[in-house]
């Protein structure tokens, strides 16, 4: 937990460790990168107004140097400012004041969509895009595409329903967690940020004030 303001820092660190978690806190972002070299977290909760470091820039740094999961803790509630720490890569963003207990809850779930997959899982094949659930890997004509996690989840939940139309408050729902406030807005950041990686931008089609469809048997794009 990358946080500065004590008080909230020996909160959310009890909160958690009577959930079982085992807490490392630092107050600043230089500590902070530290501390995730030397620990290899499962989870990192960051806030974003940090003594020496700017908030979004130190998740940027983050997501560079790995894909642990990211909490943003912020007091900055503003539309614009939840849409720039989830571009940067955030998992999940939270502002204050909050609930210890919803915290909690958000560290679970954002753990929960890293676990691995069943290993009765299928391999979904769409064209040249393949899906390996079980190994959560990705390939357009043979390639590896680099997904980070929510990614990765968002486009398992639009291709297991290939055809058919998927809302966004469902993808919400699945693969963000009934307790995220982040508004539809994020669902259409990241799918444009599925496009972009797929090279397949006529894979998924927007269903105007509804939701995003996957094409059954997508062509592979020529451009």
């Amino acid at each position: 937990m990358i946080e500065d303001d004590e008080a909230i820092s020996e909160l959310v660190g009890a909160y958690l460790e009577q959930a079982g978690f085992d807490v490392v806190r630092e107050r600043t972002g230089e500590g902070g990168l530290d501390a995730v070299e030397r620990q290899d977290p499962r989870v990192v909760v960051l806030d974003l107004g940090l003594p020496d470091f700017d908030g979004f820039e130190l998740c940027r740094q983050l997501r560079g140097n790995g894909d642990v999961p990211i909490l943003i803790l912020t007091a900055r509630d503003e539309e614009a400012d939840r849409i720039i720490g989830l571009e940067l890569g955030a998992d999940d963003y939270l502002t204050k004041p909050f609930s210890p207990r919803e915290l909690v809850a958000r560290v679970r779930a954002v753990l929960r969509r890293t676990e691995p997959v069943p290993p009765d899982s299928r391999v979904i094949e769409l064209g040249d895009l393949r899906i390996d659930l079980r190994c959560r890997s990705v390939t357009v004509a043979g390639s590896t595409v680099a997904l980070r996690t929510l990614e990765f989840e968002l486009l398992a939940e639009l291709t297991q329903h290939a055809g058919h139309v998927v809302t966004r408050d469902r993808l919400l729902d699945r693969v963000w967690g009934l307790s995220f406030a982040g508004g539809t807005r994020t669902v259409d950041v990241h799918v444009a940020q599925l496009r972009k990686k797929l090279g397949r931008p006529g894979l998924i089609q927007t269903v105007r004030g509804v939701g995003y469809r996957v094409l059954e048997a997508p062509a592979p794009n020529e451009a």
